[in-house]
């Protein structure tokens, strides 16, 4: 958005739109004295939670001067600025462009100014005035239909769904050409545009041009959390069956934040388990040693989370937590279309189709601890819950359960296998 210095001047000279705001810089001593922390956060607000826009530090809005920065304060008012989109905007924007440029003034000499691009965001943001959106010239506090409606459509449940979504500031060059050619076959169209539209994995954006999808970074960059920051899994290893607060005792055996794309995030999961479980030997058969959980059901277990998550919750992560007595896995979002947790065995219903769609078609690892013949990570649909509890159970004796919390998580507890009590034999 006005991408060179020219196109800049000229539209600073033609005044503030529904696009551009101009935002004097005021010093008294060191500190920034205007605009307030809490207007330019507003105004911020305003561009996320619209079309986007420019936000030009170093102009006086109503001559349109370019006055500028003096040169030894620019980081000053960057810093500044990026201390406003995180620590005064809930949830905080993340996605946004800084630039240092040099402008000619009206006097003629060059006067250097500090350019902050907005994009359009994927959430609902509030300023400290409140819920603002970008009407003309200024913003305008949203009213409580306004707020109602772009809730919905930046929600699950708007048509188009949450993984359709154009992402803001992302491009076709950031995604990776080896990890899209994975979903490739010979009926694939040759244009790498046309063939990630097809797939869902980018969309044509407002301007004309093909830009990535959730989808699209979710599965085909290397690091989707640079545009999702929550899209991680958080994953913990426990000595002992509770978490302590005990300062004096080491309770943490290990820790990962995992990131990457999607399917990644699913075999280094699945690593952690692998690498923290035990392995008990139970008398009863002869000195037989067993896993803690069944690997299989594991992985399903970690795909179905991946998979359905509600992405759209920010600072939501998958959270794993491994201790001595059982797995738990923790994943954002409630249960979507009137399922509940009695009828997960039996029905099916995804949140995500263009993130299901492209597991379906992502291969499977080449993994020995992955005994389940497959080629994809997401096989017939329907058959994840029954090889979790099933084979959960005959490892374990004892049944997995799934609870809701708060209407806002989804809780898997898989019980471990132990030495001794109700397991299955071996033969």
């Amino acid at each position: 958005m006005f991408d060179s210095r020219h196109e800049l001047s000229e539209a600073i000279r033609l005044g503030e739109t529904s696009l551009l705001e101009l935002k004097e810089v005021r010093f008294t001593g060191d500190r920034i004295a205007g605009p307030s922390r809490d207007d330019l956060a507003d105004e911020i607000t305003a561009f996320a939670n619209s079309r986007g826009g420019v936000v030009v530090l170093g102009v006086e809005d109503k001559s349109r001067d370019i006055v500028g920065i003096p040169a030894d304060r620019l980081d000053a008012v960057v810093n500044f600025v990026k201390e406003i989109c995180h620590d005064s905007i809930s949830p905080p924007v993340e996605q946004f462009v800084l630039d240092r440029l040099s402008l000619p003034s009206s006097s003629g000499h060059m006067a250097d100014i500090v350019k902050l691009e907005v994009p359009p965001s994927l959430f609902v943001h509030r300023g400290p005035g409140g819920y603002w959106h970008r009407a003309g010239d200024s913003k305008r506090v949203m009213s409580p239909e306004f707020l109602a409606r772009l809730f919905q459509q930046r929600s699950q449940t708007r048509l188009i769904r949450f993984d359709e979504q154009i992402v803001a500031n992302a491009r076709l060059a950031d995604l990776s050409e080896s990890l899209c050619a994975r979903f490739r076959t010979t009926r694939s169209d040759p244009q790498d545009g046309t063939f990630l539209t097809k797939l869902g994995m980018a969309a044509v954006s407002a301007d004309g041009s093909v830009v990535p999808t959730v989808a699209g970074v979710l599965l085909g960059s290397e690091a989707p959390e640079q545009w999702l920051p929550n899209a991680f899994v958080q994953a913990v290893a426990y000595r002992g069956n509770i978490v302590t607060s005990d300062a004096t005792t080491t309770y943490q055996q290990d820790a990962a934040d995992i990131t990457g794309p999607l399917d990644r995030q699913i075999i280094e999961a699945t690593r952690f388990v692998l690498r923290n479980m035990r392995h008990p030997a139970f008398k009863s058969v002869g000195r037989v040693d067993r896993p803690q959980f069944d690997i299989a059901a594991v992985f399903e277990a970690l795909v179905n989370a991946v998979a359905h998550r509600d992405y759209a919750i920010y600072g939501a992560k998958i959270r794993l937590r491994l201790f001595e007595d059982r797995l738990d896995l923790l994943s954002p979002g409630a249960l979507v279309n009137s399922l509940t947790v009695d009828s997960l065995r039996y029905r099916q219903t995804a949140r995500n189709e263009t993130i299901c769609s492209l597991l379906t078609r992502c291969p499977a690892p080449d993994e020995p601890w992955l005994t389940e013949g497959r080629a994809h990570f997401m096989e017939k649909r329907g058959e994840g819950v029954p090889i979790i509890l099933d084979n959960s159970t005959a490892l374990s004796g004892r049944e997995p359960e799934y609870r809701e919390i708060d209407d806002a998580e989804l809780m898997l507890t898989i019980f471990a296998a132990h030495p001794e009590g109700n397991h299955r034999s071996m033969h």
